[in-house]
């Protein structure tokens, strides 16, 4: 019964989201001035009994109650059931997979070293400083404490000078995902055959879910790597499919409903295609004017917003001028007025209140715009600005899997919630009951909040993951 459920850390962490350790033994020396060691069960367990009265005081003095009861400890068991139950993993899938990147490792390997005209460790940043700056003599970017910096962005400004910063770039990524999906995956099915990756409800700061060993949040969405990598997990049962359910531009939605933009939500509420309603807005052309270039600056500008976008940022997404970009946004917040209008109204309440909140009263504590620095004050301003929107499609999404798991059980259905990735839930279910689920998904995660424009929902099935998009 998860009303007599206390969990002290997801309690301290609707407290203080930004805090590190949610660890019994931290909680006890920050709430309660007391020393206990970490890992002594009879220390832990009596030191919880006291956290407890103290941690649902401070809730209820935070306005994190509400939160904490509907949305935080409902969905415990949720995704406990989640955890337990797996999702299928096709081994062969990724053991071709493995094969296919190794070689490609390889060649870009020597291409690299080709290009450098010697052979060095790739993954050493002190090697590859190196041969970069010092071979092949390109100009440095910033420097860290031990040397040159080859960091991403370095190397995107050196990859229009030198084919080899393209190349290392590949490389890295290609690394990545082979050791980090790829290759790892296979080596955490458990014996059930199925793959049980953990849920985390106290690391990201914003409210929205976390996964680890393996973090499936991590897996590159618009790349055929990713796209094959996720080929990889499939029903656990011969025959049946993956349903993939996904939330359409929530924060999108969420950002229309809050700041009540009547532009932005008759964007949503129009049936329009969304990116191109705000391109033709944006660039002052008739709806059928817009081409597939104005369309892409407009999706790009859209996003941005949410993220809390500068010049400097849109510039490097859309590869024009700092000029051009704030002239593309500024003309986004001339068609959008209210948008500047609500976004410039959460930076200064939350400058005044120290800090910002959700639909939901999910509050996330922002030091930074105390900082007398201003990179750290900006980055604060961001933050106040998305979280709001990326706060409250966490909520939005909490509540729905809490539904749609609720809804699964009483109707007694086989169709089971396996993954929960960004603003996506993952099920498996056999062929006769996907007409019934995708009803009742689209119905539960749409019908969980009442906002002035319609939460999308598109649902996709097939034999696997990637094909359920």
């Amino acid at each position: 019964d998860p009303a007599r459920m206390f969990d002290c850390g997801i309690a301290a962490y609707l407290l203080e989201s930004n805090r590190s350790d949610f660890s019994i033994s931290a909680l006890a020396a920050a709430y309660l001035g007391r020393t206990i060691e970490p890992g002594d069960p009879v220390a832990e367990s009596s030191a919880a009994a006291e956290l407890a009265p103290v941690l649902r005081a401070a809730l209820e003095e935070w306005g994190g109650t509400a939160c904490f009861e509907t949305i935080e400890m409902p969905l415990v068991p949720v995704l406990v059931r989640m955890e337990q139950l797996g999702v299928g993993v096709d081994r062969a899938v990724l053991a071709a997979l493995s094969e296919e990147t190794h070689a490609q490792i390889g060649a870009l390997v020597t291409e690299i070293h080709g290009l450098a005209g010697c052979e060095f460790t790739i993954d050493s940043p002190k090697q590859l400083g190196e041969v970069l700056f010092e071979k092949l003599g390109l100009p440095t970017g910033k420097r860290t404490k031990t040397g040159y910096s080859t960091d991403a962005s370095v190397l995107a400004d050196l990859a229009p000078l030198h084919p080899i910063a393209a190349k290392v770039v590949a490389y890295r990524e290609l690394t990545k995902l082979t050791s980090t999906y790829i290759d790892s995956l296979p080596r955490l099915v458990g014996e059930d055959g199925r793959l049980h990756t953990t849920f985390n409800q106290t690391v990201a700061a914003t409210g929205r879910l976390s996964s680890s060993s393996p973090n499936l949040q991590n897996i590159p969405v618009r790349t055929e790597l990713g796209r094959r990598i996720r080929a990889a997990f499939i029903p656990a049962r011969a025959g049946d499919l993956m349903v993939g359910a996904d939330y359409s531009q929530i924060e999108l939605r969420i950002l229309a409903h809050l700041s009540e933009d009547p532009g932005l939500v008759e964007a949503f509420t129009s049936g329009a295609d969304f990116h191109a309603a705000t391109a033709a807005r944006i660039f002052g052309v008739a709806p059928e004017a817009v081409d597939a270039e104005m369309r892409s600056k407009a999706k790009a500008v859209n996003f941005g917003i949410v993220y809390g976008i500068s010049s400097h940022g849109l510039a490097a997404s859309l590869d024009v001028g700092y000029a051009e970009a704030q002239a593309t946004i500024d003309r986004y917040f001339a068609a959008y007025p209210r948008v500047r209008a609500y976004l410039d109204e959460t930076v200064a309440e939350a400058h005044k209140t120290g800090y910002a909140e959700t639909l939901y009263g999910r509050r996330r504590p922002i030091p930074e715009l105390r900082s007398s620095n201003f990179n750290l004050r900006s980055f604060g301003e961001r933050t106040a600005m998305n979280h709001p929107m990326q706060g409250t499609a966490a909520d939005l999404m909490k509540l729905a899997m809490i539904e749609v798991d609720g809804r699964l059980r009483a109707e007694g259905r086989a169709s089971r919630m396996v993954l929960q990735v960004h603003d996506e839930l993952v099920f498996e279910a056999p062929p006769g009951e996907l007409e019934r689920l995708s009803a009742l998904v689209r119905e539960a995660m749409s019908g969980v909040a009442e906002l002035r424009v319609p939460l999308e929902v598109d649902v996709g099935s097939g034999p696997d993951w990637a094909s359920a998009k």
